[in-house]
C-alpha cells in the first residue's frame, strides 16, 4: 500500500486509532494534572512499591520505573501475574493495582492478595469489578475516563503514576521534566503526521523497512521499556511478530545467535533505540552491537530519541513507535485496533472458570 495514499486509512481504521496515537502528548499531560489534583493518604514508612497490571495497563508502570530508578529509594517491581510475590506483605508495601477495564483478571488477584496481605493500595482504572472491589474494601480509586483499547491509554498509566510517586515523596517533582516532554513529542510529531509524505516522514519510511519482516526491537537504560512498548504495538496494532531485547544483556547470549537459520535470520529487521541519556557504555554497545548484527548479514537501523532531558527521550522514542506501528498496520491493510484473538482467548478463559 502507499503510505501516502492517506484516504484509504479511514477504511482501515474504522476506530480511529490515529487519534489516539495524535493525541498522545495532550493525554500525557492530562493525566499529570489529574493524578496531581488527586489525593493520597499521608503513608509514611513505605519501603517497597509494586505495581501489578498487565499489557497496555503494565507498560506504563515499566516507563515509570525506568524513569525514576536514579531518584526514588525505594525498590519498584511491576508485577505481570496473578497473586503476589510472598515479600508483598505489610504496610510497608504499597501495592497499585493498574488495569484500564478493571476486569483484568490477573490484577484482580493480585489486588486480592494485597488485601489479604494488609498492604496499602491504590487502583488506577477506569471502572469495572476493580473499581466496585476497591471501594468495597475502602481502599485508594484513582479512577479516570478513558474510551479506547489500553494500549492507547498509556499517557494516563504512566502520568498517573508520576503524580502518584511525585505525591508521595519518593521523586522529586517532575512537573518541569513533563512539559518539556510534552513540547517535544509536539515538535516531533510535526514530522510523523499522516499527511507528511514518506520521503519526509521517518515514520513512514521505518514500517517500509518492517514491512514484510521479522521485527527486534533493542533498548538499553532509559528505553529499555520503549522497546517493549515498540513490541507490543507491532503485535497488537500491525498484528506482526516483534521481540525486544534490552543492552547491555543483549551482548552476552543473543549477539552470538546470528548464524542460524540464515534464511530466516535475513528476514529480520533489528531496530536499535539511541537516547543521548544512555549510559556511556551503552551507548558504545549500542553502536557495535548494530555493527555486528549489521557484518552477519541483518538489517539494522537507528531509532534516535529526540528532546533535552531522559523522560523527552522516553517518549518521544515511544511516539515514534507508536506511529510507525500504525503506518505498518495501514501498509498490511489490517484494522490496527481489534484484536480479535486476544479477545478470543480472554472468552475461552473466562468460560472455563
Amino acid at each position: 500500500m502507499n503510505l501516502d495514499d492517506v484516504s484509504k486509512f479511514p477504511q482501515i481504521d474504522e476506530l480511529n486509532m490515529l487519534a489516539h496515537i495524535e493525541g498522545l502528548p495532550d493525554q500525557f499531560g492530562s493525566a499529570w494534572d489529574l493524578g496531581s489534583q488527586l489525593s493520597l493518604p499521608d503513608w509514611a514508612g513505605i519501603d517497597r512499591v509494586l505495581v501489578a497490571g498487565m499489557g497496555g495497563s503494565a507498560i506504563g508502570a515499566d516507563l515509570v520505573a525506568a524513569y525514576i530508578a536514579p531518584y526514588c529509594p525505594v525498590p519498584v517491581m511491576v508485577h505481570r501475574n496473578y497473586a503476589l510475590p510472598a515479600w508483598a506483605k505489610g504496610e510497608q508495601t504499597l501495592v497499585i493495582a493498574s488495569s484500564h477495564s478493571g476486569n483484568t483478571e490477573e490484577t484482580l488477584s493480585s489486588f486480592e492478595s494485597g488485601v489479604e496481605n494488609d498492604c496499602r493500595l491504590l487502583v488506577l482504572t477506569t471502572g469495572g469489578k476493580l473499581a466496585q472491589m476497591c471501594q468495597d474494601q475502602d481502599c485508594v480509586l484513582w479512577q479516570f475516563e478513558h474510551k479506547g483499547q489500553p494500549r492507547a491509554a498509556v499517557g494516563f498509566s504512566a502520568g498517573l503514576l508520576l503524580a502518584a510517586f511525585a505525591q508521595l515523596g519518593l521523586i522529586p517533582d517532575p512537573g518541569k521534566e513533563i512539559q518539556e516532554t510534552i513540547q517535544a513529542m509536539r515538535t516531533q510529531q510535526e514530522d510523523l503526521r499522516v499527511e507528511v509524505p514518506a520521503v519526509n516522514n521517518p515514520a513512514k519510511r521505518c514500517a517500509g523497512q518492517l514491512y514484510g519482516r521479522w521485527v527486534t526491537v533493542i533498548g538499553a537504560d532509559i528505553l529499555e521499556p520503549v522497546a517493549r512498548r515498540w513490541k507490543t504495538q507491532i503485535s497488537e496494532i500491525s498484528k506482526a511478530w516483534g521481540q525486544f531485547e534490552a543492552i547491555p544483556e543483549v551482548d552476552h547470549n543473543t549477539l552470538a545467535g546470528v548464524v542460524y537459520p540464515e534464511e530466516s535470520l535475513a528476514k529480520i529487521t533489528a531496530l536499535f533505540l539511541r537516547a543521548p541519556s544512555y549510559h556511556t557504555r551503552n551507548r558504545l554497545r549500542t553502536k557495535l552491537t548494530k555493527s555486528a548484527f549489521m557484518l552477519e548479514g541483518l538489517n539494522t537501523d537507528f531509532i534516535d530519541a529526540q528532546g533535552p532531558n531522559p523522560l523527552a527521550h522516553q517518549w518521544t522514542a515511544l511516539h515514534f513507535g507508536d506511529y510507525t506501528a500504525y503506518y505498518l498496520a495501514m501498509a498490511y491493510g489490517i484494522d490496527p485496533t481489534a484484536i480479535p484473538t486476544i479477545e478470543m482467548l480472554k472468552k475461552d478463559m473466562a468460560g472455563s472458570m
